[in-house]
């Protein structure tokens, strides 16, 4: 099986002066993934260092670059997923701690459990050794103004649930092993303790050997009423291809709940695809040494993965 691996940076709105630094995140990404998956590494591994990277970008709403939530803090969410065994870690509302993604990867394999919350998660890191950082720390300017704009009494708060965010990704590796993992911060000025789609498995990710793997993003709460992960690889059982699949269950979330959103997906064949009812959407994938990438609909950029890491410096 020739490895693939496909990341997002989330769908929504993507402010000019932000698409460069967004299309460079999800490109580095994509070629740190790809690498591991080139050394023979499994997709596990590739899925969580490329989140992890994102998660460690200021451009993407997750880890460092979360929104803040209606007192002002950082609150984030995480998935990771196993498609060999069905495998699944999670948490939700953690704070304090840079990359939720290597989080979520511990109570996989060192729980019994697949989700772990707020406190619960926090002491839980902590036992596991995994850094602390500050909460300012993992406040940006960015994120600090957009929390003191949607305070003011002639603010919109629709206009900025506009802006999502998240950051995902897929795989596949040589061994046919898929996986998913996905990454963030949530709604700008959420109440405290919202969890949105990304920890409860089905919605944020999914991945099965036997199917596929794919990982979501946009509007949470529509995505959870639509099990919208599942939804695709549903439909993917049912003979669809991974694009058509999407197109499927974005367009039921759209008439059946209003929802907007996006997804990425690879097959157990590693067919993949990148398809979202949003504007905008930073995406990017490498398979057989060539790099894609692109935010708006119908943009498709490509270059030798090999080319590619000599700009990025990855």
């Amino acid at each position: 099986m020739k490895p693939v691996i496909v990341v997002h940076g989330g769908a929504g709105r993507i402010f000019k002066e932000r698409e460069e630094g967004s299309r460079s995140g999800v490109r580095r990404a994509a070629l740190k993934g790809y690498g591991i998956l080139k050394r023979g590494g499994n997709a596990l591994d590739a899925v969580e260092e490329a989140v992890a990277l994102m998660e460690d970008d200021p451009h993407f709403n997750a880890g460092w670059g979360s929104v803040l939530n209606e007192k002002g803090e950082v609150e984030m969410d995480a998935i990771i997923m196993d498609g060999k065994n069905l495998a699944s870690g999670a948490v939700s509302a953690v704070k304090c701690i840079a990359n939720p993604i290597k989080l979520a990867r511990l109570v996989m394999e060192k729980t019994d459990h697949m989700l772990l919350t707020d406190q619960g998660a926090f002491a839980f890191a902590r036992a596991m050794g995994l850094p602390e950082v500050p909460g300012e720390k993992l406040i940006t300017e960015r994120s600090l103004n957009r929390w003191k704009e949607n305070l003011e009494a002639d603010s919109n708060p629709q206009e900025f649930k506009k802006d999502l965010g998240t950051v995902g990704a897929v795989a596949i590796d040589s061994a046919g092993n898929v996986a998913c993992a996905t990454s963030t911060g949530g709604l700008t000025n959420k109440l405290v303790g919202r969890v949105g789609d990304t920890a409860c498995i089905g919605s944020g990710g999914y991945a099965d050997n036997t199917v596929g793997a794919t990982s979501t993003t946009g509007h949470g709460e529509s995505i959870m009423k639509v099990v919208l992960a599942r939804l695709v690889l549903y439909h993917m059982e049912q003979g669809k291809s991974p694009e058509a699949a999407a197109d499927i269950a974005l367009d039921y979330m759209r008439t059946r709940v209003e929802g907007l959103g996006g997804v990425i997906v690879i097959s157990c064949s590693g067919d993949w695809a990148v398809r979202f009812s949003t504007k905008q959407m930073a995406w990017a994938t490498v398979k057989d040494d060539v790099l894609q990438y692109g935010i708006h609909a119908g943009e498709r950029e490509e270059q030798s993965a090999e080319e590619a890491l000599g700009t990025t410096g990855s």
